[in-house]
């Protein structure tokens, strides 16, 4: 995603990029403004954001080859969990110590888990999209697949414009519109992003007090348990039932150490009543962990098992 290559008002889609747009592009921003209008935005902000705007043809084409492959648990694992992302997690850690703190004192969530997930998004804050974020969401929004979805976005992302939290060229991300350190999109902003550091702006691009922020608030929204685990590598007793690993499968943990779970030293886990599921991630014979509540909140992040495990993993790691 390092390069843009800008459409003229005349030049034709090629193929593998055209989609379902019906009308010009700017017919259609003339109807983003008349919505950005009703919905408060600025004629001020609309002229800075919009004027001059193009369509994105390298947009289009990552919309349209979205890899569709399968990785297997050990390959994503691996690809994810390398010893060059924990030492990074751990000067991270380190760096942001007392924000970190702050952090946690506010919001009560374990600065591990936000060190985990910013390290996972957006290595650090190392690369968090080059992308301008009004160019990709009007070019989807336009082309018409999720068109609506995109514009919803697109009107929400002129609304933090306005609000003055960023600027049209400091407003970056990736090619879908996820922006800044958390790669929020512009409607979990509107709803979770936080200004950590009280300037009067939630700067999730290059304030990092506000980014680590706004991470810990998106858990504490979703429901994160303060004191408590995400889940933990566990070992399964000989003849274990793979049918009843599954997240819907939670039960008691001490009903899964009576069933002989105990932690891959052997050791025994402590009997709580704590909701707890069994997960097999690279099926039968393969790693085993016990989930608890916490980790659902993680997948509130991103919705798959595999990257909740990974960031629950690195997390154990960094801090």
């Amino acid at each position: 995603m390092t390069r843009r290559f800008l459409l003229t008002a005349t030049l034709a889609l090629p193929p593998a990029a055209a989609g379902a747009a019906t009308q010009s592009f700017e017919a259609f921003l003339q109807g983003v403004r008349a919505d950005a209008r009703r919905a408060g935005v600025s004629d001020a902000t609309l002229r800075r954001a919009l004027t001059g705007l193009r369509p994105n043809e390298r947009v289009l084409e990552l919309d349209r080859r979205q890899p569709e492959f399968t990785q297997t648990w050990e390959q994503y694992r691996d690809a994810r969990l390398s010893q060059a992302r924990i030492d990074g997690g751990r000067r991270a850690f380190a760096d942001n110590r007392a924000t970190l703190e702050a952090v946690q004192a506010r919001y009560k969530v374990s600065p591990r888990i936000v060190v985990a997930i910013w390290g996972l998004e957006t290595n650090y804050g190392g690369f968090t999209g080059n992308m301008n974020v009004i160019q990709s969401l009007a070019t989807l929004a336009w082309d018409g697949r999720r068109a609506s979805y995109f514009r919803n976005e697109l009107i929400a992302a002129l609304k933090i414009l306005d609000a003055g939290h960023t600027t049209p060229d400091r407003m970056r991300g990736s090619w879908a519109g996820a922006m800044g350190h958390p790669q929020f999109m512009p409607s979990n902003f509107d709803r979770l992003a936080v200004d950590m550091d009280g300037d009067g702006r939630r700067d999730i691009w290059e304030n990092r007090a506000d980014a680590l922020g706004s991470i810990a608030n998106y858990l504490a929204r979703s429901g994160w348990r303060e004191e408590e685990l995400w889940g933990r590598e566990v070992l399964l007793p000989a003849g274990f039932n793979p049918g009843d690993a599954g997240r819907d499968n939670r039960r008691p943990l001490r009903e899964w150490i009576r069933m002989g779970v105990r932690r891959p030293d052997g050791a025994a886990m402590p009997a709580l009543d704590l909701p707890t599921a069994i997960l097999l991630p690279g099926g039968a014979g393969g790693q085993a962990f016990a989930v608890y509540p916490n980790f659902n909140v993680i997948r509130r992040y991103n919705p798959s098992d595999f990257y909740a495990l990974v960031v629950g993993l690195l997390s154990d790691r960094v801090g």
